[in-house]
């Protein structure tokens, strides 16, 4: 299975780019619709709201009044962290559901408006990040979704900046164009990256001929995803770029951990023992990893 973490701020047109991913035969579990779900009338994230906003966040109906709790939860950090507390685990649990009954075999697109903010990226295989700049976004919020300039100001601010989310984009995709345009980018994306990355994940092998590619960033990224895949399995993790060290807990050996790090993406090498190569075409990636007392592991 293959994990893509797709963002992106408030109006830069992820859904467009999630669409196309979906007609091209991912599995999207949209984070914004799971949202909806789990705080429709009568379900127990709609009572935790209640209870921690009041009764002025309900329609007339019983349904949730977002325009009347965004304008409470989105005023303080203190707010929007509790709004956070209740949504996000029950979001969390009904993905996982989702994801788990998708099969082994399925590209998993997983559209996380608040992905950067909660620090889940190295969760992901890959990446996404959907870009215009923010006026631009102001002008879609207020023009096409009939949103107050403030209330659209506020959320854009309450969001990631453009450089933390470059700090963790495999992919930044410019959404600045057409609409043609950013489908045509998706589908090149698919059949460049997606596609094959997929491929060799599910046959556990290394990208052929991949790129060495210039990301001050990718180290801590690549530090990151080595340390969800082995957590207490490894000692230590460090990184120059795409070039990593990982020296294994003690008692744990490296075939013990060749298959968790195979399904993370990266690959036995079949030239030396103990080095993974990246299952991503886009980029070059070589992990070393030595057991405790092994000579070269320190």
């Amino acid at each position: 299975m293959m994990r893509i973490g797709l963002t992106g701020g408030i109006g830069a047109g992820k859904s467009t780019v999630a669409k196309e991913l979906a007609e091209l035969g991912a599995v999207i579990v949209d984070g914004d619709k799971i949202a909806r779900e789990v705080v429709e009338p009568g379900t127990p994230g709609l009572a935790a709201l209640v209870e921690a906003f009041g009764e002025g966040i309900l329609a007339e109906d019983g349904s949730l009044n977002r325009p009347a709790l965004a304008a409470i939860a989105f005023s303080d950090d203190e707010s929007r962290a509790k709004l956070n507390a209740i949504t996000h685990p029950l979001v969390g649990a009904r993905s996982a559901e989702l994801i788990e009954a998708a099969g082994p075999d399925a590209v998993i697109v997983q559209d996380i408006p608040l992905l950067v903010e909660n620090k889940v990226a190295p969760m992901f295989h890959l990446v996404i990040i959907v870009w215009v700049d923010a006026e631009e976004r102001v002008r879609r919020l207020v023009g096409a979704r009939g949103m107050a300039e403030d209330d659209a100001r506020a959320r854009i601010a309450a969001q990631a900046t453009d450089e933390q989310r470059r700090a963790v984009a495999d992919v930044w995709l410019e959404n600045t164009g057409t609409e043609d345009a950013t489908r045509a980018a998706v589908r090149a994306l698919w059949a460049e990256r997606i596609a094959p990355f997929a491929a060799n994940l599910a046959a556990q092998r290394p990208a052929a001929d991949a790129p060495h590619v210039e990301d001050a960033a990718y180290g801590e990224r690549l530090v990151g995803r080595l340390w969800i895949t082995l957590g207490a399995e490894a000692a230590s993790v460090t990184a120059d770029g795409a070039a990593a060290s990982v020296v294994l807990a003690e008692g744990v050996t490296v075939d013990a951990v060749a298959h968790k790090l195979a399904d993370a993406g990266f690959a036995p090498a079949a030239t030396e023992p103990g080095v993974f190569q990246g299952s991503d075409p886009g980029r070059a990636v070589t992990v070393r990893v030595a057991a405790q007392g092994v000579a070269g592991s320190a």
